[in-house]
């Protein structure tokens, strides 16, 4: 089994980032190495520690979370300093801009306080699927293709991994507009409807959707009329 990522925990409340710290902990698969009050603490832990993930809060006594995250990013990787550790925002700024600037600094997430465990969980979760995919692809030391990519993407989003599609008849693109259009309807959905938001034909659709539900990502129900065969509905799982 692989070590467990380590996350070093950045807040100045004290009393928050002990509770920060005690939901990493309650989550499989990381460990705290850590907990930083300041943003000149976080540079000297990041430093010693070398941690795999930051939490990082953006209001900080002496300086701007964001503005730790940047530095830390311009420094040079090297053997000695190791690579960039990951970075999830938690703060209570809910502006825009703050939001545009975590992501164009690359943050893999960003969470608005206050929130609950599952909150974080669901995120730290996914940053842990995508970090054990891309961990796979470079033991493979295999160029990444678009459906690798999307796979890629999509687990950073939540969103469960596929297993490969077959070689012949299918379209990883077409899967996933498929899938967001199950996701994205609300509630149950025919073939024939999916078919249409996508504009594909509905056998296509039909096929999609099968694939779809013999891995475990969308739900068939079927639906009883009056008269003549049931309606096959799907409905997203999680």
């Amino acid at each position: 089994m692989s070590a467990a990522a380590t996350v070093l925990v950045v807040d100045d409340d004290y009393r928050v980032a002990k509770i920060h710290a005690a939901y990493v902990e309650r989550t499989p698969g990381f460990t705290v190495c850590g907990q930083a009050h300041s943003a000149a603490q976080a540079l000297d832990l990041v430093a010693a520690l070398r941690p795999d993930l930051v939490l990082m809060d953006v209001y900080l006594p002496d300086g701007d979370g964001l503005a730790v995250i940047r530095k830390l990013l311009e420094a040079p990787e090297s053997a000695a300093s190791g690579p960039h550790p990951d970075f999830v925002v938690i703060t209570a700024a809910r502006d825009v801009n703050t939001v545009r600037t975590a992501m164009q600094l690359g943050a893999v997430h960003y969470l608005v306080k206050p929130f609950g465990y599952p909150a974080m969980a669901e995120k730290l979760t996914s940053y842990l699927d995508l970090r054990r995919r891309m961990r796979s692809m470079d033991d493979a030391d295999a160029d990444a293709d678009q459906a690798d990519v999307d796979e890629l993407f999509g687990l950073l989003r939540g969103q469960p991994a596929l297993p490969a599609l077959p070689a012949k008849g299918h379209s990883a693109p077409t899967l996933e507009l498929v899938r967001t259009a199950v996701r994205a309807a609300g509630g149950d959905v025919s073939a024939s409807e999916v078919a249409e938001r996508v504009g594909i034909s509905r056998p296509t659709a039909q096929r999609y959707l099968s694939y779809l539900t013999r891995h475990g990502v969308v739900r068939l129900q079927l639906r009883y009329g009056a008269t003549g065969r049931p309606e096959h509905r799907y409905s997203a799982l999680g």
